[in-house]
């Protein structure tokens, strides 16, 4: 976590209108707060945020909560972040509503703010870089569906409740098999705060709960990853769908311990959070989301160059 109190102010060649080209100066500061640290995903975010912070000359810092269970930690980064007065700011929230009171600061304050990852429930965001969590997770179903034979009990380890990703991902799943699966009972969701330990007590827990449970969904990276630990040391097989990349899941895949996963792309998230404070500094109109796409790995298309690109260690 970066501990230096950085202040800055933009320093434009030119007019900020007509389109006329400006170069920021380097104090240009924009804060990033994650949702978490712990793991790899926001690791690559922070990559991808540092690669557009080179190209366009601007300074950011990039940190978050030790877990994302500790939303008011990640509320005090926010305070602390726009108490140094930045010309932009990027929130991947932990909790929809709980940060849209210091967001209307940042409003009334005339700092642009871009949401990354998940949204707020709130139009102050002027764009959010998100995958299409909905869709992805209603093709975690079908994968789902199609290797349980289209029928009996699943289970699901998400995140949160109260992040957009932990709600979209829980619903995108249980809607799309509810509408085109209905020969699969959801018997449980539990949720783990993306902690692996965690999620694996709770997969533990759930497969001893429900002898003939086939499948179980994990929404993120943690709680993946925590669902094949449980899944591992219950000495059952089941199927498992995972989200997200990393080295472990990699791994769990190419060993047969998860069938698949639905990868993010997060570099490209995390690019997008600061090429789009980049646009609002210069007075450029923002989408108000920008799909950073999705894609379904599994052993046989990993090499792909196209699915190698956005899966990551």
């Amino acid at each position: 976590m970066l501990k230096r109190k950085l202040v800055g102010v933009v320093v434009g060649v030119g007019a900020l209108i007509g389109g006329t080209s400006v170069t920021f100066a380097q104090d240009t500061y924009i804060p990033l707060i994650s949702k978490g640290f712990q793991h790899q995903f926001w690791q690559a975010v922070k990559a991808g945020a540092e690669q557009s912070a080179k190209e366009h000359n601007v300074r950011i810092t990039f940190e978050g909560p030790e877990t994302e269970a500790m939303v008011d930690k990640q509320i005090d980064m926010l305070s602390a972040a726009l108490a140094k007065k930045p010309q932009a700011l990027g929130i991947a929230a932990l909790d929809s509503k709980a940060a849209i009171p210091l967001l209307k600061r940042a409003q009334a304050a005339k700092i642009p703010v871009i949401a990354f990852d998940s949204g707020v429930d709130s139009d102050i965001p002027l764009t959010t870089c998100a995958t299409d969590n909905v869709a992805a997770a209603a093709l975690a179903a079908d994968k789902m569906a199609e290797a349980i034979g289209n029928a009996g009990e699943v289970g699901l380890v998400v995140h949160d409740q109260t992040s957009r990703t932990g709600i979209d991902r829980r619903d995108g799943f249980l809607n799309e098999m509810k509408t085109k699966h209905p020969n699969i009972k959801i018997v449980s969701v539990q949720y783990g705060g993306g902690d692996h330990l965690k999620s694996a007590e709770i997969a533990k827990t759930m497969i001893q709960a429900n002898p003939n449970l086939k499948g179980i969904f994990g929404a993120n990276e943690g709680s993946a990853e925590g669902a094949a630990i449980g899944i591992k040391e219950s000495g059952k097989k089941l199927v498992l769908i995972g989200y997200d990349s990393g080295k472990e899941q990699k791994d769990d895949i190419n060993s047969g311990l998860m069938a698949g996963a639905i990868t993010q792309n997060p570099v490209g998230i995390g690019k997008c959070v600061v090429d789009s404070a980049v646009k609002a500094l210069k007075g450029e109109k923002l989408p108000k989301k920008v799909d950073t796409g999705f894609y379904w790995y599994d052993k046989s298309n990993m090499s792909d160059p196209k699915i190698a690109a956005v899966l990551y260690d």
